[in-house]
């Protein structure tokens, strides 16, 4: 099998290892990349350093067409790298496919918020002592990027890392997951293609062990991550005079009122608790129902997740498939056995197979149970009922995290109430909370991290302001 190049300094390059890479499903190889050498890592390092100056200053149009490069030929390769995805990360293709066409946009909405970038002005006349004088505001990079992407979306998290870094010229050091490489190496040889210089990116397939190096080189001044909050909060304890970006987990909620459309909220909640098999930080992992419709909706939402399609995911129909390993599946079995044991009841599901786990609901789980207060990253949700929005809103806000929530209702004070009171980075009104435009800013509040992504916002996260005064002007 052909070995996969890294991209080092935006040449492919081969290291002293390999690595492999299976599909969760059924254990065989998708591919093999090289991975990086330490003195091969360093070398990126100092490349992109070197390049800073004149990355910075590369014309908006030529990051942008570089960015709508991308774009366009993601978009021409899409049934390619939508099987790359479902070959590595093993989600249904009905996703993989999702996520490409997601990619594209992310790319597109980049190269348009790059031509928008511009400076601003600022009249300083306002006061006696300023009188001809007038401040041009910019925003310039921090510095090179390093940017750490997670396994469960392999591609468009990836480029929710690359595209702002390059928009705002700033040259980027990608770090995919060990688990599923081979679309961010994709990713490099689509950049490879542009006019970017030598520096601008790499993309360096190195082991999670290795990445402290990366993680604390001063070269480095911003780090991104997606993962998990015991990793992100770590990155952050080590490097605290860096500008850090963490999206982390969560546990979202979805709470549905009694004038919600319940055959809508059933089917939305049913899908959105099992898509990616659950790993994703916006699944649905809690449901609070108001008591006045719980068993209406409860009956809807059982004949809901039974109707997923789930199996194989080379399948076209199948919307729940395995999750990445047999490890992260065994770990949902013993956090739903572990809830059963202390008192929850299996309502459908429960059902562990290799990698697969069958989508589960949950009933009577206790507030202290994992599959309560911390996040599944499985196809599991508890429902509950609740007395009331009071009730409702109390329970979603009674989390260690804070990324997003969805509210089925058709009240718009409710609506405005929510967004108030829920302690969540994104309310979603009339939907589950795992629904994300790629250019809306999007992050979380406690332990979901810090900072938002989004094109615009992370451009801001990556740049800070800086001022010209011109003086002794006839204004």
């Amino acid at each position: 099998m052909t070995v996969t190049s890294f991209w080092l300094a935006g040449r492919p390059a081969a290291g002293d290892e390999e690595l492999t890479v299976t599909h969760p499903l059924d254990g065989r190889v998708i591919g093999t990349a090289a991975v990086p050498t330490p003195a091969q890592v360093e070398e990126a390092v100092a490349a992109a350093d070197a390049v800073r100056a004149e990355a910075a200053a590369l014309p908006l149009h030529v990051r942008a067409e570089a960015l709508a490069h991308v774009s366009k030929r993601l978009a021409e390769r899409a049934e390619e790298v939508a099987r790359l995805i479902t070959g590595e990360n093993g989600k249904p293709l009905l996703w993989a496919r999702g996520e490409v066409a997601r990619a594209v946009s992310t790319f597109r909405f980049a190269a348009e918020e790059t031509r928008r970038w511009s400076g601003s002005t600022q009249r300083l006349d306002t006061d006696p002592a300023a009188t001809g004088r007038i401040a041009y505001i910019t925003r310039v990079p921090k510095g090179p990027v390093l940017g750490i992407s997670p396994f469960n979306f392999p591609l468009n998290l990836a480029a929710h890392k690359v595209a702002p870094a390059i928009a705002v010229g700033a040259p980027i050091v990608l770090k995919p997951a060990p688990a599923t490489p081979l679309s961010a190496l994709l990713l490099g040889e689509l950049l490879a293609e542009t006019d970017l210089p030598a520096g601008m990116f790499s993309v360096l397939p190195v082991p999670n062990e290795r990445a402290g190096d990366l993680v604390e080189d001063p070269r480095l001044p911003i780090v991104s991550f997606t993962g998990s909050g015991p990793v992100g909060w770590t990155i952050r304890d080590r490097v605290p005079r860096k500008h850090v970006t963490l999206e982390l987990g969560g546990n979202a909620a979805a709470v549905v009122l009694p004038d919600a459309d319940l055959d809508h909220a059933a089917q939305r909640i049913a899908l959105f608790s099992n898509y990616q098999a659950g790993q994703s930080c916006i699944a649905v992992q809690r449901v609070f129902v108001d008591r006045a419709v719980h068993d209406a909706f409860l009956s809807r939402l059982v004949a809901a997740v039974e109707g997923l399609v789930t199996g194989d995911p080379w399948d076209e129909r199948t919307q729940v498939g395995p999750l990445v390993s047999e490890a992260a599946a065994e770990r949902v079995q013993a956090w739903v056995d572990e809830a059963v044991a202390a008192g929850a009841t299996v309502v459908t599901g429960g059902r562990r197979d290799g990698a697969a786990y069958a989508p589960t609901i949950l009933a009577d789980v206790p507030a202290d149970a994992k599959v309560a207060c911390e996040e599944v990253f499985g196809p599991v949700l508890m429902i509950r009922p609740v007395d009331g929005v009071d009730a409702a809103f109390a329970a979603v806000n009674d989390s260690a995290y804070g990324l997003q929530a969805g509210v089925f209702t058709r009240n718009l004070d409710i609506a405005f109430r929510a967004h108030r009171e829920l302690q969540v980075g994104g309310v979603v009104i009339g939907d589950v909370p795992s629904y994300r435009a790629d250019q809306m800013p999007y992050g979380g509040m406690k332990e979901s991290g810090v900072g938002r992504e989004g094109l615009r916002s992370a451009m801001a996260d990556y740049t800070e302001e800086k001022v010209m005064i011109l003086t002794g002007l006839p204004l």
